[in-house]
């Protein structure tokens, strides 16, 4: 597989055994290991937490990516908050995931360009958006995101799965449209021969050894 393929680590710490704070522990130290492997985006996706929890996580991953990134210089991660333009400017993440029907990525790029970053430059922000369908994907790209995440492609809990047909059809925006649902190492081929720029995925990264998993992808 080609190294180009963009990989996209989406968060869930309920999914780690043991009491809250194990489990953020836990969260921050698969964080700084998705780093170290040099995966491209992370999507910090905790939903159930309120703004100011959510903001506090957020500026702990900051700040490990920051350090990590200090320690090597060819590590260039990339932190995006999960809808919360405001916790993403605040702490200083490097974009934000947008829902299809959420505010307009040209918005988001104004709101950057505007906010007080102190003496420094703020980078341009990286938007990535949720689409479902093709006409979400084309909107997406029309909007002014960097790339759009289609799902569910195989399966999600509680949804019915889009299918390889509506994924390849997404997939002919000349955009970059990321996999994600149900994605693993056994039926990734299909999604890149369809015409995926990479993949997104939860448990694939949260439940294996990244390491592992990206040099799989990326040296196959």
């Amino acid at each position: 597989m080609a190294v180009s393929l963009l990989l996209y680590y989406i968060t869930d710490r309920s999914a780690f055994p043991g009491s809250e704070p194990v489990r953020r522990v836990r969260l921050l130290e698969k964080i700084a290991e998705a780093a170290r492997a040099q995966i491209d985006f992370i999507q910090l996706r905790e939903k159930d937490l309120s703004a100011g929890e959510l903001e506090a996580l957020a500026r702990e991953a900051v700040s490990i990516l920051s350090r990590l990134k200090t320690e090597n210089g060819e590590l260039r991660t990339k932190l995006l908050i999960n809808s919360r333009t405001d916790v993403a400017l605040i702490t200083g993440s490097d974009g934000v995931h947008l829902r299809s029907d959420d505010i307009s990525p040209r918005e988001i790029r104004n709101l950057w360009k505007e906010s007080a970053c102190g003496e420094s430059v703020r980078e341009e922000a990286v938007i990535g958006v949720s689409c479902h369908t093709s006409q979400e994907v084309k909107h997406a790209k029309h909007n002014g995101a960097d790339f759009a995440v289609f799902a569910p492609v195989y399966e999600k809990k509680g949804a019915v799965a889009a299918g390889l047909e509506n994924f390849r059809n997404a997939c002919k925006q000349r955009f970059p449209v990321l996999a994600l649902g149900g994605i693993t190492l056994d039926n990734l081929e299909p999604c890149l021969d369809a015409g995926a720029a990479g993949i997104a995925a939860i448990r694939l990264f949260q439940e294996s050894n990244i390491s592992e998993i990206v040099h799989t992808l990326r040296e196959k």
